[in-house]
């Protein structure tokens, strides 16, 4: 049987990784970790399409030869690293949820992950200015510290704002280097953590979870991030139409009850004001549209395998390079068209995989993917959400399997496995 350790020394232990200033650059150090122990397991099966995932990866590595310069390679070969260590935690979790009755203990570290996170977002809300020099930072020779895209991993800040601003918008971001990824990686575990509310109905881990949920609020909204607004509306709204259609009515009602949750949070957070006042004093809108535009623009011109990384140019009023801002956009611009087809379609059929769940946290656990597919258009997975969204999506799968039916018998496994302990 698989152990549950490095999980939980991956994904728990986010806080501790992050003041070490190893969160970026060590996470495919841990994936390695898990591969070591698939590797002395043996024979394990392999989650609903890791083939197309396989395939997707292929690309990459080809796309490597249209690397405009020897200096892309670093960054090319962690964006590489993240992708691969994504499908390591997914074919983990995948052969431990398979090889266990009681699965609340697998999903443990994800929660783990999720109160770090909720932890480290309040530390941005009551310390945004806070910013550290970590260990990896000071061992790091100087010039190599010194580069932007080196520095945001390693530099311990608490909030991403604006330092030029007189009156400057706090958006907490730890234990990320951008608060679009904070915002991505709540989105993706919010339903991790009702699904398991669901599965564990009693012990001090269910109430707090529950307790987290409205405590997280505050510092989520305050991300203003539009895309997590977006993408866990699109996933409430499937899963919802999913329980109408099913007759399933805790479903139903525990969406009702985070909504009203949330909402009843806007009364103390100004989400929609405070949004529109960024807006008005950025062009973050205009910036995003002339990427968008000037990758579709390049990509005809090496469509098969993309440009092998983003590309920073003048022609465009964004400060930041084309091919970003978005995985789409990502995966279009630096690995080509067959890329982004198998990235997309990985994500589609695990959609289709997960939406076969029967339990009401197989239900929750299923729009983790759509909830993904949502925020391709406009957040980076290249870091360790892919890895966080593979683990919930893995464990969704393994669910489905297990509650599908086996003919006249009944289920393949016995229902016990997701009865509360």
């Amino acid at each position: 049987m698989l152990p549950l350790w490095p999980l939980a020394v991956m994904f728990g232990l986010v806080p501790v990784w992050w003041l070490a200033g190893v969160f970026y650059l060590g996470w495919p150090l841990l994936g390695a970790l898990l591969l070591a122990l698939l590797l002395t397991r043996g024979r394990v099966p392999l989650p609903p399409a890791a083939g197309i995932w396989l395939l997707f990866l292929a690309v990459v590595v080809l796309s490597a030869t249209q690397l405009p310069s020897a200096s892309a390679v670093l960054t090319f070969a962690l964006r590489l690293a993240f992708y691969v260590t994504a499908l390591v935690v997914g074919v983990y979790v995948h052969a431990a949820a398979r090889e266990r009755t009681d699965l609340v203990p697998v999903l443990a570290p994800l929660c783990a992950f999720w109160l770090g996170l909720v932890v480290l977002g309040w530390l941005g809300v009551l310390a945004p200015r806070l910013a550290l020099a970590t260990p990896t930072e000071v061992l790091l020779p100087d010039g190599v510290a010194r580069i932007p895209f080196v520095h945001d991993m390693v530099h311990l800040t608490t909030t991403e704002f604006s330092d030029r601003s007189l009156d400057p918008i706090y958006r907490p971001a730890a234990p990320f280097a951008y608060t679009n990824n904070y915002g991505s990686a709540y989105a993706m575990t919010l339903p991790c953590v009702v699904a398991v509310a669901m599965l564990r109905r009693r012990g001090a881990l269910r109430w707090v979870l529950l307790a987290s949920v409205p405590l997280s609020l505050a510092p989520a909204f305050l991300t203003l991030n539009r895309a997590m607004f977006l993408s866990l509306g699109v996933g409430l709204a499937v899963l919802a139409v999913r329980a109408g259609l099913r007759g399933n009515v805790r479903v139903a009602v525990s969406v009702v009850g985070v909504v009203v949750v949330a909402a009843a949070a806007t009364l103390f957070i100004p989400v929609a004001d405070l949004i529109s006042r960024r807006l008005e004093s950025s062009d973050t809108n205009t910036d995003r549209l002339s990427l968008y535009l000037e990758v579709l623009r390049r990509v005809r011109e090496s469509p098969w395998l993309g440009y092998g990384a983003p590309v920073d140019v003048d022609t465009v009023s964004a400060d930041a390079p084309i091919g970003t801002q978005g995985q789409l956009w990502m995966v279009l611009f630096s690995h080509g068209v067959p890329a982004l087809i198998c990235f997309v379609a990985w994500f589609v059929v695990a959609a289709v995989v997960c939406a076969r769940a029967t339990s009401a946290a197989g239900q929750w656990l299923a729009a983790v993917p759509v909830v993904c597919l949502a925020q391709i258009p406009f957040y980076g997975m290249a870091n360790q959400n892919l890895a966080v969204a593979f683990f919930a999506i893995a464990f969704a799968m393994a669910l489905a399997a297990r509650e599908a039916p086996a003919g006249p018998a009944g289920p393949t496994h016995p229902v016990r496995a997701v009865v509360p302990a």
